[in-house]
């Protein structure tokens, strides 16, 4: 009799996403990884414009704050002659409280007017485990150094974060009433807070997003396409807590799936076909074959330039062909 050692999860195909449709993902490092993927096929991304962030409550918070354009004063610090906010990732720093406020704002101004044409919201849930300041009560994204006695750590309860959640939807919808937001548990392990806090963390964000699905809130599962379809640590970084290149692919191909129509899916083929050629490093870039090489790969790309924005990979190879002429 035959075994199968793997149960694999069906992706069925739902609601497509199109290459024309906004997309503003928010969360954790997968958060990143997934919006440069589809950035490089071609989507119109805004990915993580307040850098990492890891719990819920965070990732809501710093969307509520670029719709309403507001800043948390009590949550400023100052440390080595830099200014920061705790409830902003450390890219965003300057010499002054001022300086740095200004730039905040001037990054809530671009999320804020990206959200009036977002069509898709990406929500990346890392950890329910979030750190709250001693001296105010206040909640923080980044820790920004600080003395972990300064802190208090506590786990989010699924109430808060379906209440936190709701809210959000309220503002977001004010203003893009047909915005689809996809959530995702990221399946990067915080071993930092030993493997069973991290199940508990883990299993509270599933809980979450179970009761936060609702019509325009569905959820991917990311989480489980690593832990219980791969189910294996080959599939895991050589650290141990991050998908390996192969692991996010895979979850790519199952986003892909679920979301993409066979025409885009097509597009996408023939734009990695291309990518892969232009990373091509041949001997003898002036040969005829290398030439031809070029000269095929540009009608590919001319094709593809009906649909995809690819003027950037037809000046590169045109720019080769000219040098090598």
């Amino acid at each position: 009799m035959a075994h199968s050692f793997r149960t694999e999860i069906n992706c069925s195909p739902g609601q497509s996403i199109e290459l024309q449709h906004k997309i503003l993902t928010l969360g954790s490092c997968f958060a990143d990884q997934f919006g440069s993927w589809l950035q490089t096929n071609k989507f119109q991304v805004l990915t993580n414009p307040f850098g990492t962030v890891y719990n819920p409550i965070s990732i809501h918070t710093l969307l509520t704050s670029a719709l309403d354009l507001t800043l948390e004063q009590e949550l400023f610090l100052e440390r080595d002659g830099y200014w920061f906010h705790h409830h902003y990732h450390s890219l965003f720093t300057d010499r002054t409280k001022e300086s740095l406020g200004v730039k905040i704002n001037q990054q809530q101004q671009k999320v804020k007017e990206f959200l009036y044409q977002t069509d898709v919201v990406i929500l990346t849930y890392g950890t329910a485990w979030v750190y709250q300041l001693k001296s105010n009560q206040k909640r923080v994204s980044n820790c920004h150094k600080v003395p972990g006695s300064s802190f208090e750590k506590k786990l989010l309860s699924v109430d808060e974060i379906v209440d936190s959640f709701q809210r959000l939807v309220l503002k977001v919808r004010a203003i893009q009433p047909t915005v689809r937001i996809l959530l995702t548990v990221s399946p990067v392990r915080h071993l930092k807070d030993t493997l069973e806090l991290n199940s508990v963390s883990k299993s509270v964000l599933r809980l979450a997003c179970h009761h936060l699905r609702q019509p325009g809130v569905e959820y991917f599962p990311a989480y489980e396409l690593l832990l219980d379809d791969l189910r294996d640590y080959r599939f895991y970084d050589r650290d141990m807590i991050h998908p390996s290149p192969e692991a996010r692919d895979y979850i790519n191909n199952k986003f892909s799936d679920r979301y993409f129509s066979e025409a885009t899916k097509k597009l996408i083929g023939m734009l990695n076909e291309v990518h892969r050629a232009l990373a091509h490093k041949p001997f003898q870039l002036a040969s005829p074959i290398h030439q031809q090489f070029l000269v095929e790969t540009l009608k590919k790309l001319e094709l593809i330039n009906v649909h995809l924005p690819v003027q950037t990979e037809i000046d590169q190879i045109q720019s080769l062909l000219n040098t090598h002429a």
